[in-house]
């Protein structure tokens, strides 16, 4: 990213902070769909939705968060034509709601995303160990497959984006078709029991049985990593059509499948048994489904691309973590290091790098504490990461109403103020209900979650006081070109 006049939509080659690229909505797509993780939803948090939420209803839930975060994407959208930063959250946030707000929201959002990648090395380490001993391998521990993928991710984001957005590509299509084939098979069988395919989804009664709150607070979490679109403006091919497009593809896709995609697994049992299952055996929900409906071999596949899917999910939320930090480092923010690209792979090398010791250091520290890598380490991680996005995307929602008041950049009363103004009250809705449920979410005591709470509270009232220490520039607010006009 370029610190000068100079947008920092057109990097050159020989600026030591610049990235380049020519991503597509397509590459753009498959990055943040595959951060999101598909089947590894399906197979850990749809069980779960429907075991503790509001049972064979649970799919709806995700097309009411989907809706919630389409009025978000709006305004979110809207926003991104006008700054060119790839800073997303934290440069949005700072140029509404003032540079300190920013920053804090930068760290913020360093620590959020650091706990989805670090809930997500804990997870592949136990789901490659259980696979491995399935086939009658060894038994090492957890953390050594966790630092063999750490390994494997730290290669690729240091080179090209489009190495990255290749390997995503492939293994977020092999994901996917699993699940549509299991899909289109019960969907061609008319369900997988005497009741039929499932009509709980459409019965109001049903979508608000149970627990409703604790089924929206599993769905929202389930989008985690759509919103990283606009991370990855300074290496898409016209910024101000790219970002929009494949925010809005990102989120229709993600929501589609996963309401698809569930419904489907509980047509495949049946109402009741559904509920039956998901409650007994949450964590093999999902195989012994595959497995009933397309035989062993579809689930022995479908174990397989359970790892596959955890690990494009952590080469996608390293690739975002790299730019946040190098955003930053461009900045001012943090050192200036952090903001140089690669001479030759154009690439955010030096924040690529941190990014890998960093999470290096802690999946060490988790294997010397000895912590449970399912029941602890993703638990504890992916809830905490479900609250500071939360957060972020509120004062996103906020910074973007107060933008367009105080800059009349754009006038369209949508886009500026009626999405995000909603969209802001269904997030604030969302956040309410997840720190209502919060232990419920970490699988922890009331003093887990209040220290969680604690450490991003921190982590943002940092980055107010850094922000008077280290204070960062970004580029000024810019009109869009007429031909952006159309996006």
């Amino acid at each position: 990213m370029s610190t000068t006049d100079r947008p920092a939509t057109q990097p050159t080659t020989d600026d030591p902070r610049g990235l380049t690229g020519s991503l597509g909505v397509g590459s753009i797509v498959f990055m943040v769909v595959a951060a999101a993780a598909p089947l590894t939803v399906i197979a850990g948090t749809v069980p779960l939705g429907i075991a503790a939420g509001n049972g064979p209803a649970f799919p709806t839930t995700f097309a009411l968060c989907c809706v919630i975060l389409l009025l978000f994407a709006v305004g979110f959208c809207a926003m991104s034509r006008h700054i060119p930063n790839a800073g997303a959250f934290y440069a949005y946030i700072a140029r509404g709601l003032g540079r300190a707000t920013g920053t804090g929201a930068a760290f913020l959002a360093l620590v959020t995303y650091t706990a989805v990648q670090l809930a997500v090395y804990g997870y592949i380490g136990a789901v490659v160990d259980g696979l491995v001993q399935h086939y009658g391998g060894p038994a090492p521990p957890w953390w050594l497959w966790s630092i063999v993928a750490l390994g494997v991710v730290a290669v690729l984001g240091y080179r090209h984006i489009e190495l990255s957005s290749r390997v995503l590509g492939t293994l977020l299509v092999a994901e996917v078709a699993i699940v549509l084939v299991l899909d289109l098979v019960v969907i061609g069988r008319g369900g997988g029991s005497a009741e039929g395919l499932s009509t709980a989804l459409v019965q109001p009664s049903q979508v608000v049985s149970g627990s409703l709150g604790i089924a929206i607070m599993f769905a929202i979490a389930s989008f985690i990593g759509f919103e990283a679109t606009a991370v990855f403006r300074d290496e898409a091919r016209d910024p101000n059509r790219t970002i929009p497009r494949a925010t809005y593809l990102a989120l229709v896709v993600i929501g589609v499948f996963y309401t698809l995609s569930s419904w489907s697994v509980v047509s495949a049992w049946g109402d009741t048994a559904a509920v039956e299952q998901a409650t007994a055996d949450p964590g093999n929900m999902i195989i012994t489904t595959i497995t009933n409906v397309l035989g062993p071999v579809g689930g022995d596949v479908a174990q397989v691309l359970l790892c596959t899917s955890l690990f494009a999910a952590l080469l996608s939320f390293h690739n975002v973590l790299a730019r946040y930090l190098f955003s930053l480092g461009g900045s001012g923010a943090l050192p200036a290091a952090c903001g140089r690209s690669h001479p030759r792979h154009a690439s955010p090398h030096v924040a690529s790098l941190t990014q890998t010791l960093t999470a290096l250091v802690f999946v060490v520290v988790f294997a010397i504490a000895g912590m449970d890598p399912v029941t602890q380490v993703f638990a504890w991680m992916a809830g905490t990461a479900t609250l500071g996005v939360l957060a972020l995307m509120a004062l996103t929602c906020a910074a973007v109403i107060v933008f367009f008041r105080r800059e009349r950049l754009d006038t369209r009363l949508w886009q500026t103020v009626v999405a995000p103004v909603l969209g802001l009250a269904g997030l604030l809705v969302c956040l309410w209900l997840t720190v209502s449920n919060f232990p419920t979410l970490i699988g922890g005591s009331a003093g887990l979650a209040a220290g969680i709470g604690a450490i991003l509270v921190l982590a943002f009232v940092f980055g107010l006081f850094w922000s008077r220490r280290r204070p960062a520039t970004l580029p000024e607010p810019t009109a869009p070109a007429p031909a952006a006009d159309a996006a």
